[in-house]
Parts: C-alpha cells; sequence; structure tokens
C-alpha cells in the first residue's frame, strides 16, 4: 500500500476511497489498519466495509472467530494482533464501526466493495451483505454487448442508476488479467493483491492508474 500511494503521488489534497479488504490478505492485518487510521488524520478518505473486515471487527469485538474467517485468512490477521494493545484495538474498533456500507459521490458514481442487486439500487436492498458478496452486478456487465448504449430499452437498470460504479471483491485475475477492468459503466480494481496481484490506485476523473509490484515480491 504504502509503495503504490508513493507511485501515485498523493497528497493531502486528494480524496482517498478504499473499497475494502484491509485485512486478511497477509500477515500485517492489524499494521495495515494502523497505517489506514493514520492516513485518515491527513487525507479526506472514504472506507467502504467488506465481509473480511466485518468478521475482523466481530473478533475483536466478542473474542470469537467465525469459522468461515478462520478458513479464509483470519487466523494471520489475529496473529498481528498480538503486540497491538487494548488502547490500539479500541481505536481500530472505533475505525471499523464508522466505515460505510457503500458511497456515492457528487458525480453519481458509486463505490461499492461487491455490488448490489435491486434496480432501485443499493438503499433498497434486502440483504445487505450483497453489498459484500454481490458478483451479478460485475457478471452482468460482463455480458453486455460493448455497442449496447445507455438509452437502450435492454441496458440494465441496476447499472442506469448511476454515472460509474467501482467495485472490488471479484480479481481480476480470474480473467488472467492483472491491470482494472472496465465494462459498460462499471470498473473493477480488485488486481489480486489478497492473492498473487498487485494493489491498484485508480484516478477515477482520468482513469489513469498505478499499482504495486506483485505482492509476493514483499511477502515470498
Amino acid at each position: 500500500m504504502i509503495q503504490v500511494l508513493e507511485k501515485a503521488g498523493i497528497t493531502s489534497a486528494d480524496k482517498l476511497i478504499f473499497l475494502g479488504d484491509y485485512v486478511d490478505g497477509w500477515s500485517e492485518s492489524a499494521q495495515v489498519l494502523e497505517y489506514l487510521i493514520d492516513l485518515e488524520k491527513t487525507n479526506s478518505c472514504i472506507f467502504i466495509k467488506r465481509n473480511h473486515d466485518a468478521w475482523c471487527e466481530e473478533w475483536l469485538r466478542t473474542g470469537v472467530a467465525n469459522t468461515t474467517w478462520m478458513q479464509h485468512g483470519g487466523a494471520v490477521s489475529i496473529e498481528s494482533f498480538q503486540e497491538i494493545n487494548d488502547g490500539k484495538r479500541s481505536e481500530i474498533l472505533l475505525f471499523f464501526a464508522k466505515m460505510k456500507m457503500y458511497y456515492v459521490d457528487n458525480k453519481n458514481r458509486l463505490f461499492i466493495h461487491a455490488g448490489f442487486t435491486s434496480m432501485h439500487g443499493p438503499e433498497k436492498e434486502v440483504y445487505a451483505t450483497n453489498y459484500c458478496w454481490d458478483r451479478t452486478l460485475w457478471e452482468v456487465a460482463l455480458s453486455m454487448d460493448s455497442s449496447l448504449k445507455r438509452n437502450s430499452a435492454v441496458f440494465p437498470k441496476r447499472l442506469k442508476l448511476f454515472e460509474e460504479i467501482y467495485i472490488g471483491h471479484t480479481p481480476t485475475l480470474n480473467y488472467d488479467i492483472d491491470t482494472p477492468m472496465n465494462r459498460c459503466n462499471v470498473w473493477n480494481i480488485d488486481t489480486g493483491a489478497g492473492f498473487i496481484g498487485k494493489l491498484t490506485v485508480l484516478d477515477v476523473s482520468t482513469k489513469q492508474f498505478w499499482q504495486s509490484e506483485a505482492v509476493q515480491n514483499f511477502i515470498p
């Protein structure tokens, strides 16, 4: 994260929107959270919460580790908290509590971790877990004819609701691509840093992007 933010030339004037999954990828989950808390002191930041973050928050609050979480990175996240004192743990819990499930900016651009299913938008979603888990929004965008115009009667209503939609959750590595993917007005910027890919920063105005080295160069 430090490397890609430096590559992007981030300054205190930049607004940063993070799409979730701050924990469980590798061995420094607690340290990543501490870094983000400090970053928020110098930059305008929006932090979207994802399922891994919710699992970690639940463990911090109750001491009970979700079984599924333990099988998907939770064990190493717990290890990363061994040197974190109670005061810092409380600060991290507050950080989790303040996170948003999604964010819409003043240009009607949606930022969400995974997706939503309601044709009326995420605020009408019956199951809030879809914010963290849904892949159908991205699958719909991928399946569409690239020549289809937004004003077409068959253009999906979900996609018409926003000027642009920015997601993570489904690694572009699934499609043998390690750079951001764009279909219709949906941008997927999960380039696989939780696996063997890179962490990406995208300028939503210009679509210029910067990437870290592949994560295995840092943690073999």
